[in-house]
């Protein structure tokens, strides 16, 4: 539950300073390179995260690599990250500041269950053939699911959408019995 109010706080925190000051596109292409720096760099990644390195430390490693290199709303996300030893939820911190950037664009953000992960094209057709169903612009993110057998399953909205083998199967049991 922490985790979850972490995302929110902090992620509604950089989409609001992002937009007082019309950076939020930069923001974002910025904290998605840094989360990929770090997914690459697992040894750094460590780095910011332990609590055996002080602070100061941290953020003096921090300012000398990223200064200028990243804009300032970020790195100060960081360096509060750091204070608060909260720097291990910047992913979720991310992906909450690109649910909240899509929503403002008017997307409507949903998850796409498939057995196998879908290829962007795919993805593309599930996101076409679901805002035409809701009468909205859809974002989807694919996640695997092995119970599903065959099909998709999307949840969007509150609403579910279930087009799986599964599915099928218990309906035509149910239409047996």
């Amino acid at each position: 539950m922490a985790e979850l109010t972490v995302d929110m706080t902090y992620g509604k925190a950089l989409f609001e300073a992002a937009s007082d000051c019309n950076k939020m596109g930069i923001i974002l292409e910025e904290a998605l390179e840094l989360l990929e720096i770090l997914e690459q760099n697992p040894d750094f990644s460590e780095f910011i995260k332990t609590p055996v390195i002080s602070a100061a430390e941290k953020k003096l490693a921090i300012q000398k690599i990223f200064s200028g290199k990243i804009c300032d709303e970020l790195l100060n996300l960081l360096f509060i990250l750091i204070d608060k030893r909260r720097a291990g939820a910047l992913k979720t911190i991310v992906k909450r500041y690109q649910y909240l950037m899509d929503e403002s664009n008017g997307f409507s953000i949903g998850t796409i269950f498939s057995v196998n992960p879908l290829s962007r094209e795919q993805l593309s057709v599930f996101e076409e053939k679901t805002g035409k169903l809701i009468r909205k612009n859809v974002k989807l993110e694919n996640k695997t699911n092995s119970a599903i057998i065959g099909g998709v399953r999307i949840f969007i909205e509150g609403k579910v959408i279930d087009a799986t083998i599964r599915k099928r199967l218990n309906n035509l049991s149910e239409s047996l019995k």
